[in-house]
């Protein structure tokens, strides 16, 4: 396995918190970090894009001053996910902004990023990218990434439908970097089974929604709280990728989660994400099939903590110390 160096020394639990539309906020990843794990938001969080420098000094100083502070604890470094889809016309102006500001690293989605590859590498940042299959890691591989996001069946947003078994195997029969498993993940234990599949770090989002930090409405948190895996409903509708989504919200929006039609891929379009595009995200939530194991509201740091006795309880148990 491969972590890189840049991240040695820095983790409590070797967790990324994935990045969520509009969930995803400086508090949050504050606390992440804080309690050291990488924490994450889309650039496409931070409206309108002048506030994006705004958040990532926030959060750079207040990880500054926490580290000067409390120099015995393991303080992670954050991530930004840019959208390289061309409907994103934000993408330049936030990856400038990210450039300029050294953002320590950054997650990219959808399309393979040279050219974002370059940029972040000439001041020594780390590149992540999201893939569903090999050949979308392959693509990223050659395009010198750091690590690959191997977004597996059951995970939250847009989701892929590979068992981590078969996906995580693959890509690292073929690559020695970084390797990242999201997929229904909530536990520590869920942690150490996701290395001991092959994966560096593992990736979790959905049991982020259901923190007191989280940008996500009450009733959001409380329906992540009380479903199951058989109320996700996994479907292109919203934003013409499939992603999985929580069946309750999508029938309090008056539409039937078991009976949605296909939606268009063409149709995409990352730059009305704070218009008509944001009800996907805003109304039909997101969450991926692991929310029948998650069942209260913590804050971030209490359960990055828990997750991180979990995680040693286990080693312990399989005899690993």
């Amino acid at each position: 396995m491969s972590l890189p160096a840049a991240l040695e020394g820095k983790l409590r639990l070797p967790l990324i918190g994935a990045p969520m539309f509009i969930v995803s906020n400086p508090a949050l990843v504050i606390a992440q970090c804080q309690a050291g794990i990488v924490g994450s938001f889309p650039a496409l969080n931070a409206r309108p894009q002048e506030v994006l420098a705004e958040w990532i000094r926030e959060i750079k100083d207040t990880l500054a001053a926490y580290a000067n502070e409390h120099p015995d604890e393991p303080v992670a470094p954050f991530a930004v996910n840019q959208i390289a889809h061309h409907s994103n016309k934000r993408l330049l102006a936030d990856m400038e902004t990210c450039v300029k500001h050294e953002v320590p690293i950054i997650i990219t989605s959808l399309r393979p990023p040279a050219e974002i590859v370059r940029a972040v590498h000439d001041y020594g940042g780390l590149v992540f990218h999201d893939v569903i299959n090999l050949r979308h890691a392959r693509k990223a591989i050659e395009q010198g990434v750091d690590g690959v996001i191997a977004v597996c069946a059951g995970a939250g947003g847009h989701a892929g439908t590979l068992s981590p078994f078969a996906l995580v195997k693959e890509i690292r029969r073929e690559y020695d970097g970084a390797v990242i498993l999201s997929g229904s993940m909530t536990s520590g234990a869920d942690v150490l089974a996701a290395q001991a599949m092959g994966a560096d770090l593992a990736y979790i989002g959905t049991r982020f929604i259901a923190t007191e930090e989280a940008n996500a409405q009450p009733a959001y948190k409380e329906m992540i709280v009380v479903s199951k895996s058989a109320d996700i409903a996994y479907s292109s509708l919203f934003s013409g990728v499939h992603g999985s989504y929580l069946k309750g919200s999508i029938a309090n929006a008056g539409l039937d989660p078991d009976n949605l039609p296909e939606g268009d891929k063409a149709a995409m379009d990352f730059d009305k994400h704070d218009k008509a595009e944001a009800k996907a995200w805003r109304d039909i939530w997101s969450a991926g099939q692991g929310v029948g194991n998650i069942d209260e509201i913590l804050p971030a740091r209490e359960l990055i903590l828990r997750m991180t006795d979990e995680y040693d309880a286990t080693r312990k148990r399989l005899g690993m110390g």
